[in-house]
């Protein structure tokens, strides 16, 4: 019976992301990110691994939630972010979506 918790981590990790993480990952697809973002690469912003390993080791979430909302210019170039108010993507979305960010 030890062996069943070690079988079902290991099942998935083969699958792939967990349900949360494929969420955040179309919350962020759905409200329009990736058109600008991917996930290892720039593209017109930067990459997800790019902003995770800037602020890698602070709790950034919340001011970065911020960001994303009242949008931003100047931290990776001169391009400029637009706003995301919560029509585009709600408080909930937003949230897990940063956070999923910063795991990357």
């Amino acid at each position: 019976m030890r062996a069943l918790p070690f079988i079902l981590l290991a099942a998935t990790a083969l699958l792939g992301a967990s349900p949360v993480a494929q969420a955040n990952e179309e919350a962020l697809n759905k409200a329009g990110c990736m058109a600008c973002h991917t996930k290892d690469k720039k593209l017109v912003g930067p990459s997800f691994k790019d902003v995770a390993a800037k602020y890698k080791g602070q709790d950034a979430t919340a001011a970065l939630v911020q960001k994303v909302r009242t949008g931003g210019k100047g931290v990776y170039g001169p391009i400029p972010m637009p706003p995301n108010p919560p029509e585009k993507i709600n408080d909930a979305d937003l949230k897990g979506g940063v956070e999923w960010i910063l795991k990357q």
